[in-house]
């Protein structure tokens, strides 16, 4: 198993996608890929993680593109533009990837390490499945996933049906549930100022 002490390559099978294309309602609409943490934007702590686990790394954002072109990678917003929630996100990035798979990871989880998102392609080959998806030991957080490329016509059908359940489609699929209890801490987000506050303080807090 993968331990933060040993981190293999990059794997060259894969693009590692930051998700930053929601309307974060609860954080009064902010923008919350640009909001600072600790000094820096939420965006850049998702950025440095993906780079641990693939070559290439691109962000998925509907709003602010200029902004976040900034981060010197490239930036490419949901087909749609109506803010269809992270599927959406998921299958522009299955569109804009030129690699096998595709790594998806949300915009606002500061405390994600790199080292642990190769848990999720050591499964995906384990199993031999076309998705691998986070547990966090009581339910499945989807939006940290590993998708095969080839996936994307059926997603974009699914979309075009009008659904936008994540846990309905992956069901669809053969999906290698990983098991990250043992880091849970990877999961915690800013949906609210106060959750803000707190992986503030976690941020700033020196490494062990």
């Amino acid at each position: 198993m993968t331990t933060a002490t040993h981190i293999p390559s990059p794997d060259p099978r894969i693009t590692g996608v930051v998700l930053a294309g929601g309307l974060a309602r609860r954080m009064g609409g902010r923008d919350k890929g640009l909001i600072e943490c600790a000094g820096r934007p939420l965006t850049a702590y998702a950025l440095d993680a993906l780079r641990q686990v693939a070559p290439r790394v691109l962000i998925n954002a509907n709003r602010h593109l200029e902004e976040y072109r900034r981060f010197g990678v490239p930036v490419f917003p949901d087909a749609s533009g109506d803010f269809e929630g992270p599927l959406a996100g998921m299958l522009a990035a299955l569109h804009a990837a030129d690699t096998p798979l595709v790594l998806t990871v949300p915009c606002d989880c500061p405390l994600l390490q790199g080292a642990w998102l190769h848990r999720l392609i050591e499964h995906r080959d384990a199993e031999g499945a076309e998705i691998s998806a986070a547990h966090d030991g009581e339910r499945l957080n989807p939006v940290f996933a590993l998708l095969d490329r080839r996936l994307e016509p059926d997603l974009a059908a699914y979309l075009a049906g009008g659904e936008r359940k994540i846990d309905r489609w992956m069901r669809r699929h053969h999906v290698a549930v990983v098991d990250f209890s043992d880091h849970a801490e990877m999961f915690l987000n800013a949906n609210t100022p106060e959750e803000l506050a707190e992986l503030e303080r976690r941020c700033a807090m020196p490494s062990k």
